[in-house]
């Protein structure tokens, strides 16, 4: 992590941004360690680290430790455990922390639609385990996701608002299993403990693995590997893009001194998938194919964008990333990753 530019250069501008001074003598968790969220987390408190703050790290992992969590385990500076928490069996080996940030999750369709019982388990009753060993005092902060609001007709959604779908819904392991983690913050709050959630929107930005099935990481692929990029269907569909280092400046406000129990939480680049793809392609400089509306991906919301008036009342409006600079970064990321550069 530390001989990463691209990573390092924003994690810079995170800890500039956020004061983060009140996490010192703290013991921090972070689950869902080796994804997007929790791979630039865990680069700010690395960086924390490095300036000389006393904190005890944890990483919860799933599946291979990636080298960036390795090189910080080998110097100290985070232990790392591989803990599934879809399975309770697995609970006892949980440490107790004074913040927590959970992050753990299918977040790529194609996994928690083939793994629901997971995806569920994941954000209900991992939550609860989280929740139980938080000490007193404590800050926990849960990720959800703007998909609560799918079946909602009318875009931008508040925090007021929530979604029309039934248990049916093809995506609905997903859907239900982040309203349930809600839940879950909310009735630990009655007894007292500090539990945010987050709706966040369509996230991107350098830190994915290879093979990233979710719509920016795959155009890029298919046109680093294969020349061009071909959608599944015309692309019509809105979305509202953030990029990941905005993304962390506001979770770790948003964790630290917010006031609220809940917050979207997203970005303003608001374009079509085929408006994305095309700007992915021209960076690359590959063709964009585009095929004739055959239905799309299975339950797929049409548009998702984020009343964002909550969050930037409390801590102020953001200069965010422009959407052509994210995908430049986020590029450049995977060229390394694919060894193009």
């Amino acid at each position: 992590m530390r001989n990463n530019s691209i990573i390092r250069t924003d994690v810079e501008r995170i800890c500039n941004a956020v004061d983060l001074r009140s996490l010192s003598k703290k013991t921090i968790l972070v689950s869902g360690a080796s994804g997007l969220i929790g791979t630039y987390v865990l680069a700010c408190l690395d960086w924390l680290q490095e300036c000389g703050s006393d904190i005890q790290v944890y990483g919860l992992v799933f599946s291979k430790t990636p080298l960036y969590l390795r090189e910080m385990e080998q110097h100290g500076r985070c232990v790392v455990l591989k803990v599934d928490l879809a399975d309770s069996s697995q609970y006892s080996r949980l440490p107790e922390a004074d913040v927590m940030i959970h992050a753990a999750g299918y977040a790529q369709p194609i996994r928690f639609m083939s793994n629901p019982i997971s995806t569920l388990k994941l954000n209900t009753v991992g939550t609860a385990a989280l929740l139980e060993r938080l000490n007193e005092e404590g800050r926990f902060l849960f990720i959800s996701s703007s998909e609560v609001y799918s079946g909602l007709g009318k875009a931008p959604f508040s925090e007021e608002d929530i979604g029309t779908t039934t248990p049916l819904h093809p995506r609905s392991s997903y859907i239900e299993g982040k309203r349930g983690g809600e839940a879950m913050c909310v009735a630990y709050g009655t007894e007292g403990v500090n539990a945010t959630s987050i709706r966040l929107g369509d996230t991107y930005g350098p830190g994915t693995r290879k093979y990233d099935k979710r719509a920016i990481n795959s155009f890029i692929e298919r046109g680093l590997e294969s020349g061009k990029i071909e959608l599944m269907d015309p692309g019509s569909s809105v979305r509202t893009f953030c990029y990941i280092s905005d993304a962390i400046e506001l979770m770790w406000k948003i964790l630290l001194q917010g006031e609220n129990l809940l917050y979207n939480l997203g970005g303003y680049s608001t374009v079509t998938i085929a408006e994305m793809a095309e700007m992915i392609a021209g960076i690359i400089g590959v063709p964009l194919v585009i095929p004739p509306d055959q239905g799309g991906v299975s339950g797929a919301p049409r548009d998702l964008r984020l009343d964002l008036s909550r969050v930037e009342k409390e801590f102020g409006k953001m200069e965010y990333i422009t959407l052509e600079k994210g995908l430049r970064k986020t590029i450049e990321w995977q060229r390394h990753m694919y060894g193009q550069n």
